[in-house]
């Protein structure tokens, strides 16, 4: 159960500071803090949130500054507090499940959709790059692909 446990909340540690960067970091921040909050008997949704706010300055600094192991510890951070948020509370996984398919983007049933970050660095690409899972067509007149984002 433990080893569940901690890939639940690894999953929700990635999930949430994925969301740290999306236009949708206000409403997964207080449905982050109000799961925190029951965690801790309610009340505390405030300064949770400044907390996750406090996190998602770290982050991009750290994306900003180029500095990976600062992204990673703010990950590793929340990943830890998830872990002992369900070590305290068993019932708490099925929350936390719930929670983390509102923060999925929509997805066909089976279908799993990855996030990609690549950084592409010296020389010159004349032409296009592109990595996917699949690509359906590529119309390179200017209409983009048509395949949506890599599945796999």
């Amino acid at each position: 159960m433990d080893a569940e446990l901690t890939a639940l909340a690894t999953a929700g540690a990635t999930a949430l500071v994925q969301q740290m960067v999306t236009e949708g970091w206000t409403q997964a921040r207080q449905r982050v803090a109000a799961f925190f909050s029951r965690r801790r008997g309610g009340g505390e949704e405030e300064a949770l949130e400044g907390e996750l706010e406090i996190s998602r300055t770290e982050l991009a600094a750290a994306q900003r500054d180029g500095d990976e192991a600062g992204e990673a510890d703010v990950e590793a951070e929340w990943r830890v507090r998830l872990r002992r948020a369900l070590l305290d509370d068993p019932a708490a996984a099925e929350e936390l499940r719930r929670l983390l398919a509102e923060l999925r983007p929509d997805t066909e049933p089976g279908i799993t959709v990855r996030d990609v970050h690549n950084t592409m660095t010296g020389g010159v690409h004349h032409g296009t790059v592109i990595q996917a899972g699949v690509i359906s067509r590529v119309d390179q007149s200017g209409g983009g692909s048509t395949g949506g984002p890599a599945r796999g």
